[in-house]
């Protein structure tokens, strides 16, 4: 049996636009766990997005995206720490389907 490819995503705010130059949630993790699959192509596309996206708001604010390669154990580790990913889930989707943070309009 192949194991499963596992990714976390994980969301920070390396630039801030805030009058403090702080984002509040800079002390808490905000992280997803996507189980892409056991089949080769699922492998080969973990593999692919592994690495670091970035979006900029064009207001100061900048969001960057860390995906990394992750074990089932790290995975329930994040699940339980993760305090959800503050409304960007739609970022992991954007890299997912086009391996960048882009922003898609669905009509």
């Amino acid at each position: 049996m192949s194991k499963s490819s596992m990714l976390s995503f994980t969301l920070s705010m390396p630039n801030v636009g805030s009058w403090n130059g702080k984002w509040s949630g800079e002390k808490y993790l905000y992280a997803i766990v996507k189980n892409m699959g056991t089949s080769k192509k699922a492998e080969e596309l973990t593999k692919d997005l592994v690495g670091g996206y970035y979006y900029s708001f064009g207001d100061g604010w900048c969001a960057r995206v860390s995906v990394e390669k992750i074990t089932p154990s790290e995975a329930r580790v994040i699940r339980r720490k993760s305090s959800g990913f503050c409304g960007y889930e739609w970022m992991v989707k954007s890299i997912i389907r086009n391996k960048k943070i882009i922003v898609e309009i669905r009509k």
